[in-house]
């Protein structure tokens, strides 16, 4: 014995045939909805003007790219606080040195 399975998407709003998933977020929630042709062009038309104001947003996160900075050698930051000790400038021992101390450095170094 043979079946035929067939599966019919309606429009979720009037029920009419041959509908299309459409997929959209609002307010950061992901929504899908089955709109037949008629929905579908009314879905598109009151939504063009706010797309055609908005930005697009890149799929997924953007992996960020550590600074030279980030990477510099103990050495480095180690005369970058004796510069700024005998700069008059007060440089914590240990941690993160200040961008505003290390621009300085490099002013004053011509890097």
């Amino acid at each position: 014995m043979a079946k035929n399975t067939i599966i019919e998407t309606t429009d979720d709003l009037d029920g009419s045939k041959n509908a299309q998933e459409v997929s959209f977020a609002f307010n950061g929630t992901q929504y899908t909805i089955d709109l037949g042709k008629k929905n579908l062009a009314a879905f598109e038309k009151a939504l063009r003007p706010y797309i055609e104001a908005a930005a697009k947003v890149s799929k997924g996160p953007v992996r960020k790219r550590r600074s030279s900075q980030s990477l510099e050698s103990g050495s480095n930051l180690k005369a970058i606080r004796e510069w700024a000790r005998e700069a008059g400038i007060e440089v914590s021992e240990r941690g993160r040195i200040p961008n505003a101390i290390r621009e300085q450095y490099d002013a004053a170094h011509k890097r």
